[in-house]
This record gives C-alpha cells, structure tokens and sequence, in this order.
C-alpha cells in the first residue's frame, strides 16, 4: 500500500467517538484540546439533524467539551448545502426539528406544503402520521424527496429508537421513491465539511464507531479512516464488512499522539 501523507486536518464522529449516552469518553477532552492548540483544521460530525451547531456546542460544553461552533457538521447542513447546489432559493415541506429548519431558512429556503420543490426527512422525537401522511401525498404530486440521513435507529438511555431511515423506509413502501440520504455514509457530508473547513481529503483523517457510515463514508471521500471501538462495533464484527479502516483503535485517546 502506497504510503499515505501526514494527517493535516481530523473529522471524528461525535456519539460513540467523543461521548457515550451524554458522558464523555475517556481521552476526548485530551484529543479536543491538543487539536485547538495545534491549528489544525478539524470538524465534530454527526447524523443527527434534531440540533443546530450551536444547540450541539453548548451541550458538549456542559459535558466538559470545548468544541467552536464552526467546527460542528451536522447532517442537517449538508442537506442544506446539496439543496442550495442544487435549487438555490427553493422550497421544501419539512419534517424535523430546529437543526434541520434553521439550516434551511439559512439558505433561503421557504418551508412550505403548498407544492414544495422537496419533502426533507430529518430527525425527530415527534414523528406523525398526519405529517408523514402529508409527505407521502406531495411526493406522489410530484415534490422530490431527500433524507438527512439513512440510519435507522437511534441510541437512547431505555435502548434502540427508530430513526430517519426507518421513517424514510415507510414513506418509501407507501410512495414507491426512494429518497436521497445527503448524510454518513454519503462521500458527499465529508466533502462538503472538508471544504467548509479548507482541507483535502489526501491529508484528512476520520474517525468513526461505525463501519457502515463513517469508515466506509471516510474511504469513499479518499480520507485515512480510524474505527474506535467505544461505540456500535465490535473487533469481530470488522471482518464481517468488504472493506477495512485504515487502523482499529481501542478508543479516541489513543489517537492524542498522532495529532
């Protein structure tokens, strides 16, 4: 294997990398820290759409976690981003929560259900049948239809949740459309952060607990790929996936030294 170039600027996943059920992993603070001293360019990703950059700054900081709030990505901004790439100043019938229509309002959008260029599908706690029911009709009328992010449970303290891409299935069964996930494991979240933050994928790293979205999202942008084992998988289960990380660590504390 070709010899890589130094690691210039670092994307790490945020739950089950960074935190773990709102408490921070070992060594986080420590990775954080020595990032910001050390200027290089980096990004806390994540596919939850629910919190705006600043929601998610200020709740990591209670948790002990200094993060800017312009080195947070969140699946609800890249969305923002494909959609203003795609139809700038357009409209969209949204269900979701503050991160996901504060970035659209950011871009111009309308957020409207009176025939809607798209429907957008992010996070919620709150799904409805009569909002999913509005969707599924705007889609067969024609809107396109995009999704934050295809996963498909969510962790919580009671376990598993439904999430985006179980939401996302049913209204796929019921309209016959699939939608597009602009989120992990989509190359495109990575490339829209590297860009936001001046990097290249030849010199950028990312750092996941999860094969299937950040490792194989990292190895599809042409970044090194890092998988902790603090979050979903397990050391067994890598073999399982037709693809490796660039290194299986133990946790983010042991990646301190590289930065």
């Amino acid at each position: 294997m070709a010899e890589r170039r130094p690691i210039e600027s670092w994307l790490t996943d945020m739950d089950g990398v960074l935190i773990h059920e709102g408490i921070p992993i070992p060594g986080a603070d420590a990775f954080l820290k020595k990032l910001r001293e050390s200027g290089k360019p980096f990004l806390v990703l994540t596919n939850n759409s629910i919190y705006t950059p600043r929601d998610l700054h200020a709740r990591l900081r209670r948790m002990g976690l200094d993060v800017p709030i312009e080195n947070i990505w969140t699946s609800a901004l890249a969305t923002a981003k494909f959609l203003d790439d795609q139809r700038p100043c357009g409209s969209a019938y949204v269900i979701g929560e503050a991160g996901l229509t504060t970035a659209l309002h950011d871009i111009g959008y309308i957020l409207t259900d009176h025939e809607p260029d798209y429907v957008v599908l992010g996070e919620t706690r709150t799904y409805s049948f009569e909002a999913m029911t509005k969707a599924v009709r705007l889609i067969n009328a024609g809107a396109r239809f995009i999704c934050t992010n295809p996963d498909e449970t969510g962790p919580s303290a009671e376990g598993p949740l439904p999430a985006t891409g179980a939401v996302a299935a049913l209204i796929t069964k019921a309209t016959g459309k699939k939608p597009y996930f602009a989120g992990k494991p989509n190359p495109l979240m990575m490339r829209t952060g590297l860009n936001a933050i001046g990097a290249h994928s030849e010199t950028s790293a990312m750092i996941g607990d999860r094969m299937d979205t950040d490792v194989l999202a990292g190895m599809e942008a042409g970044m090194q790929t890092f998988l902790v084992l603090t979050g979903l998988t397990t050391p067994g289960q890598v073999e399982n996936f037709p693809y490796r990380p660039s290194k299986v660590v133990d946790s983010i504390a042991d990646l301190v030294d590289r930065i």
